[in-house]
């Protein structure tokens, strides 16, 4: 089944960037899209603590403290491709969002500190890359600083995550005698007029190692070690494949200096050359969605409330899967079995936005809603079908909620409920009682939450403790022995936003404990997001 779009959808390339915080994921952000001509300029940070904002942190807590805690969707155009980079959260504690994010997407880049390596982030975000079959580019950052071997990070990547790697560059020394990035595939040489350390400013043809261009470059222990990673890598790691690489299989690596420029352009030009256009998604039924379809279809990854604070604005991030979307459909909203009409759908780049007329499989929209949209649900041209694979994972935190004004209970609920539908947060209304309880993956989203209900919905609230540590799903495929079973407990049970029963356990040994005494009910640490009519 060919399209007028099919065309338009293969220039697409959709992907995330994924690291441990501070491996240099917003300055890599930033400076692609410098590359891809989407920004003049790149945002810095200054001394004694003045910033400048990264383009994609819009957050009031993002900009105080200088971290990424949602993610953002930035669409731009170079050399005929369509590059849409959804940037994630950093730091560990928003990782719910960052998973959900990877389902949305046909690629990645893992940014890799050069100094420090494989992080514990980086290699859970990784395993879960793995799971989804998502190909992974490498990235090791920061080699204009003190680092390690190039070598020895090869064999990191190699062994600590049982993938294949091909070195698609080499650095020229590190920290203080960097001088570059030798192309080692397409004889080129990025360099600095300013010599050792400098930003990069001039690439160079060479004719291999032996060029009297780069000789002249370097100092003889600088280019003896150049020569050893050449020879080594050429004999130590596999060559580039592209099946091995669109299997997950393989990865190549470049090296360089997202501050200073290195191995943006090359990261650019690779992802277009070889990045996979859009896939397939799974959906219910065991129907698969083919972006070559006539008949459109998206699912709802993300929510996010009040990006436009004047306008109290939500906006649903929508993955297209199969079509081409034109403003103005009406397209089904499967889980409430009615249309919808998409009248002003947009596209990203942080804060800006522009009416999307067309879209097409690959690409993001938002779609402005008025709560009707959750994350999970399906938007289709007609076809009764659900989008498959978006997680919800048990908290590792719970805390009640303390309002300070009792008068504002109906703005602290709606807050919340608007917090629990972007993702960030997870609320429980107890079986007994009548505060709620919030759960998070890390106390960092307590923060947020916070500062997001007092600046979005003039409301504070504090946290208290609970006797409780964790969460479960509680499942039974028999129900009336799982309606028996809440019943006895309900000193224990909540009601999540789906109406889902939890259990709330004080400890491991319980969650241990409580499962054994009772073998027909099924604890569950995470659940896929499918809504259903």
């Amino acid at each position: 089944m060919s399209t007028a779009g099919t065309q338009a959808y293969e220039a697409r390339r959709t992907f995330a960037i994924i690291s441990h915080p501070d491996a240099g994921k917003t300055t890599l952000t930033e400076k692609l899209l410098l590359g891809g001509g989407a920004i003049r300029a790149a945002g810095q940070v200054r001394a004694r603590g003045e910033r400048r904002r990264a383009r994609s942190d819009w957050m009031k807590i993002e900009q105080e403290r200088g971290i990424s805690v949602s993610s953002s969707v930035m669409t731009f155009e170079r050399n005929g491709i369509i590059y849409n980079l959804l940037d994630t959260p950093g730091h560990e504690d928003f990782s719910e969002d960052t998973y959900r994010t990877l389902t949305a997407v046909d690629a990645a880049i893992m940014v890799i500190d050069a100094a420090k390596g494989i992080e514990s982030q980086t290699r859970k975000l990784f395993e879960v890359c793995r799971l989804r079959d998502i190909p992974i580019i490498t990235f090791v950052n920061k080699i204009d600083r003190e680092g390690r071997h190039a070598l020895e990070i090869l064999d990191e990547i190699q062994e600590a995550l049982a993938l294949d790697v091909t070195p698609m560059s080499w650095p020229v020394g590190m920290g203080s005698d960097f001088f570059g990035v030798y192309d080692h595939i397409g004889n080129r040489f990025f360099t600095s007029t300013e010599g050792r350390g400098g930003p990069l400013d001039t690439i160079k043809d060479v004719k291999g190692l032996e060029d009297p261009e780069l000789v002249g470059e370097l100092f003889d222990n600088i280019r003896e070690e150049l020569e050893e990673n050449v020879e080594l890598g050429g004999a130590g790691y596999s060559e580039f494949d592209q099946e091995s690489f669109l299997e997950g299989h393989l990865t190549p690596v470049f090296f360089g200096s997202a501050l200073r420029d290195y191995g943006i352009d090359q990261i650019l030009d690779f992802i277009a050359a070889h990045a996979p256009s859009p896939h397939s998604q799974p959906a219910t039924g065991g129907r698969t969605i083919k972006p070559e379809e006539n008949k459109v279809t998206g699912f709802v990854f993300k929510v996010q409330a009040n990006m436009d604070p004047k306008h109290r604005d939500r906006i649903a991030f929508v993955r297209l899967c199969s079509g081409t979307f034109k403003r103005g459909m009406k397209l089904k909203h499967v889980r409430a079995g009615k249309p919808i009409t998409v009248s002003a759908p947009i596209f990203f780049f942080a804060e800006e936005r522009e009416i999307a007329e067309k879209a097409y499989p690959g690409d993001v929209i938002g779609v402005p809603n008025h709560g009707q949209l959750r994350v999970g649900d399906t938007l289709s041209e007609g076809e009764e079908i659900h989008v498959t694979g978006l997680p919800a994972f048990a908290p590792e935190i719970l805390r009640r909620v303390r309002l300070t004004d009792t008068m504002r209970v109906k703005q602290m609920r709606r807050g919340l409920e608007d917090l629990a539908e972007e993702g960030l947060v997870q609320i429980f209304k107890p079986a007994i009682g009548t505060n709620w309880i919030v759960g998070v993956v890390g106390v960092l989203q307590l923060d947020v939450v916070v500062d997001r209900l007092k600046a979005e919905y003039q409301t504070e609230i504090g946290f208290e403790p609970v006797m409780y540590n964790t969460a479960r799903w509680a499942e039974c495929t028999d129900p009336l022995k799982l309606d028996k079973f809440l019943e006895t407990n309900r000193a224990h049970v909540a009601l999540d936003r789906d109406d889902k029963p939890v259990y709330l356990f004080k400890n491991a040994w319980e969650v241990s404990y409580v499962g054994e005494k009772n073998p027909d009910i099924s604890f569950r640490e995470t659940r896929e997001i499918v809504h259903t009519s």
